[in-house]
């Protein structure tokens, strides 16, 4: 088969898991599965800005200052400028599936206006509501 004509969910998941997008960011980014962990929130973000799952994006970062319509028009405008090339966590505290809170800290390599840039962030994650079975929300950058 033509490499361009693969089922897309077969091929990696952005997230460098290793494993296909089917088995890993694709299912959260259809909400069949939800997050057990603040990092798997925060992997499944990164691949959704690789893949341009905006509407993942805002359901899983609460912000009540802006308008949805508003932040979907840019978050598309932010995906189709960036290309997104490589995702590295550097550290995880809490945020396991009996937290109610966590951070990560990661390094995403992307590229924007034909310049190659590397996002260092430590975020921060909560579940909604403080409740133990609440979904994972990114909350914000701790940076």
């Amino acid at each position: 088969m033509a490499l361009g004509f693969a089922n897309s969910g077969e091929r990696p998941c952005p997230c460098g898991s290793g494993d296909p997008l089917l088995q890993c960011c694709g299912p959260l980014h259809r909400g069949r599965l939800k997050a057990e962990t603040a990092e798997q929130l925060m992997r499944s973000r990164y691949s959704a800005y690789a893949l341009s799952e905006v509407d993942y994006l805002i359901a899983t970062h609460p912000d009540a200052a802006s308008a949805a319509a508003e932040r979907k028009r840019e978050l598309r405008a932010s995906c189709r400028q960036t290309r997104w090339h490589g995702l590295k966590v550097l550290a995880s505290e809490a945020g396991c599936s009996d937290d109610l809170e966590g951070t990560v800290r990661f390094e995403a390599v992307f590229s924007a206006g034909g310049q190659r840039h590397v996002l260092k962030e430590h975020s921060l994650f909560r579940r909604r509501n403080g409740a133990a079975t609440g979904e994972w929300l990114y909350i914000r950058s701790l940076d």
